[in-house]
């Protein structure tokens, strides 16, 4: 069973879809107790990092993930929900991540227009179950994620200069693209993300 975290930030809906889709098992709740009895969680996001942050905080789900994340129990974020995973964001300002895999979100340098939108190709990197070969995924986005440690990365896109698109620490897995909107190659990543050990 997959646990999709509904805190009011995020594509809730084709998440679910898409879950359906590949019959996949899912719920989506933003009760901790129901969340418990999940076996994965998908952090969505769709949105400005700190008010996401305020929420996550608010609910007492930030330190609802972390533990998860400790436990070693898999968690995908998508989107905002992979910028959240970092230890911190520029955006509007310094603010705090859920530090579960260390580095920093930043807009994205030298791209074309603020906001990075539409199709684009994944290229894989190092050495990942999640995403073995190279592909195309819808991006909305205009901000990016910046790992400290470069083998966290396991995708990278090119938007005027090459930013990173994908990251993994173990258990911990993030795509900046939304793999619900993202047709075949989003719906294995998807799929792959329900059975792979980690």
């Amino acid at each position: 069973m997959i646990g999709i975290i509904h805190y009011g930030i995020g594509n809730i809906g084709s998440v679910r879809n898409a879950c359906r889709f590949l019959d996949i098992p899912s719920i989506v709740s933003g009760d901790m107790s129901e969340l418990s009895t999940c076996e994965r969680l998908i952090l969505p996001g769709v949105g400005a990092f700190q008010p996401a942050m305020d929420i996550l905080i608010e609910r007492g789900l930030d330190t609802f993930i972390q533990h998860w994340a400790e436990d070693r129990k898999p968690i995908l974020g998508i989107c905002l929900g992979m910028q959240l995973l970092l230890s911190q964001s520029e955006e509007n300002g310094l603010a705090k991540g859920l530090d579960l895999i260390p580095g920093n979100v930043a807009p994205i340098p030298k791209s074309k227009r603020k906001i990075h939108i539409g199709w684009n190709q994944v290229k894989p990197v190092n050495s990942s179950s999640i995403i073995p070969t190279f592909g195309y995924a819808y991006f909305v986005h205009s901000y990016a994620c910046w790992p400290e440690i470069k083998t966290h990365i396991i995708a990278t896109t090119d938007y005027g200069e090459p930013f990173v698109s994908a990251i993994q620490n173990q258990n911990v897995i993030g795509v900046q693209f939304h793999p619900e909107k993202s047709q075949k190659f989003g719906l294995e990543i998807l799929r792959r993300f329900s059975i792979e050990q980690f």
